[in-house]
């Protein structure tokens, strides 16, 4: 069932993506009464050959333009008469030019319709974040709150240097106000300034940490330290007879090891292997004992506090809640669209730096349905499709034939030249930045299968 969410969540926020990218396209378009001849989400033939397998699930036309839902679910596209676009067109550009053809108009008219949809997809981002900020508001970790540092959660984090206890000051000497940014700060950074037992450290990332992390898809391969709070023990748990009970604080072994921390606790139990024991608990300003026993393996097969949710009840964090007004949320959301566009950018430029190994995980349709949850959680719903309308914006924008950038670098040099290019020009340009778009919906979607059966 979570699969079934997942995608359904997914394919849901792309669907949405995409028909109002392309409606960005169809409103410029009409807007300078440009011809649209179709207007369709999905393809309705195997891209990127438009002679191959063309059929639609539905299809209508109304007026000049005919609506459909293509069968191909890798993009959408909008038809304009007289442009040379995905359906490599090149018997109506032999005519004389018709004065509702896109190459009839004025390139500045055109420039503007090659940017419709990036365009809608930047003010759908800002939108959005704007109205989550208004329904939900802003929920951040200070650093400043993690009083024991950090915990190393995996060999990852110690293997890059990481030791639990750390407290992280900055990220390429750039301060780190919010727990939420550290992970994706680190993944990014180069050094990590904290402090180790009383001394400041600079530690070193490794220049492959980004494909260590995406190798094991563990990014909470650091989380906030907290103290040893049980929730509940699974019903397999060779201790669900046991009389702890929600939110006991573990505090000590056999009334003669304390400890404070989690990982403490954790450390101690696996010198206790298949051995009962006694832990002293903190309940309700009471101190008690509880006998459990310790499995094979170390461990007391429990599920321990360790959300933000479950830190923040206990006091071991805190959470700044900031509430936003209607007209409030909406230069935060421009602030928020800003701010994840340029992460963005700064991950996307990583691909291009090959010790890193980021483009070894460039991923195809399994990695984005894997953004969303098995959970339909409205918010992070949301959040996932802004933040989906960001990076649509911005691939879209590259400078590739095929793309609307490649469209707006043709027009720009027509702008700056006072020339067209050739009819043939755009036609192979088409030629070469389908072929490179196919390629690499290839290899993103072989790096899934191959991640999956690793």
């Amino acid at each position: 069932m979570e699969t079934f969410i997942r995608i359904a969540q997914f394919i849901a926020s792309l669907g949405l993506l995409i028909l109002l990218h392309e409606f960005g396209h169809f409103i410029t378009a009409r807007m300078f009464k440009i011809r649209v001849d179709k207007f369709y989400l999905f393809f309705d033939f195997l891209f990127p050959l438009p002679g191959v397998l063309n059929f639609a699930i539905f299809k209508k036309k109304i007026g000049d333009t005919e609506y459909g839902l293509g069968w191909f679910p890798m993009g959408g596209y909008v038809q304009i008469a007289g442009m040379i676009d995905e359906n490599l067109d090149t018997e109506q550009m032999k005519k004389p030019a018709e004065p509702w053809e896109f190459r009839a108009h004025p390139a500045w008219q055109r420039l503007i319709v090659m940017l419709g949809g990036i365009i809608v997809n930047i003010l759908l981002a800002f939108i959005i974040y704007a109205m989550i900020l208004f329904t939900w508001g802003e929920k951040k970790i200070p650093m400043s709150s993690l009083k024991g540092g950090i915990e190393c959660t995996d060999s990852l984090g110690l293997a890059a240097g990481f030791k639990t206890g750390d407290k992280i000051i900055s990220v390429d000497n750039e301060p780190v106000k919010y727990f939420d940014d550290l992970r994706i700060n680190i993944l990014l950074g180069k050094t990590v300034q904290l402090e180790r037992e009383g001394q400041q450290v600079e530690l070193k990332l490794p220049k492959d940490f980004l494909d260590q992390i995406a190798k094991t898809e563990n990014l909470g391969f650091i989380t906030g330290r907290g103290p040893a709070v049980f929730l509940e023990f699974p019903k397999t748990s060779l201790n669900r007879e046991s009389a702890l009970k929600s939110y006991d604080k573990i505090i000590g072994i056999n009334d003669s090891i304390k400890f404070t921390y989690n990982d403490e606790f954790k450390s101690q139990l696996a010198t206790f292997k298949g051995q009962t024991i006694t832990l002293n608990i903190e309940r309700e300003n009471k101190a008690i004992t509880i006998p459990i026993k310790v499995s094979s393996e170390g461990k007391m097969e429990a599920h321990m506090a360790s959300s933000n949710d479950d830190l923040e009840k206990l006091g071991v964090i805190s959470v700044e809640r900031k509430t936003y007004g209607f007209f409030e949320s909406f230069p935060a959301g421009v602030v928020m669209t800003y701010d994840k566009l340029a992460s963005y950018v700064r991950q996307f430029k990583m691909m291009f730096t090959p010790s890193t190994g980021a483009y070894k995980h460039i991923g195809g349709f399994k990695s984005m349905s894997k953004m969303f949850g098995g959970e339909w959680v409205w918010e992070e719903f949301w959040t996932r499709t802004a933040f989906l309308s960001v990076v649509l914006a911005f691939m879209n924008l590259l400078p590739i034939p095929a793309l609307d950038g490649g469209h707006v670098v043709f027009t720009l040099y027509e702008m700056i030249t006072r020339r067209a290019p050739s009819v043939k020009v755009l036609t192979y340009a088409q030629y070469v930045g389908m072929a490179f778009l196919l390629f690499l919906m290839l290899y993103a979607n072989l790096n899934d299968f191959l991640h999956f059966y690793k």
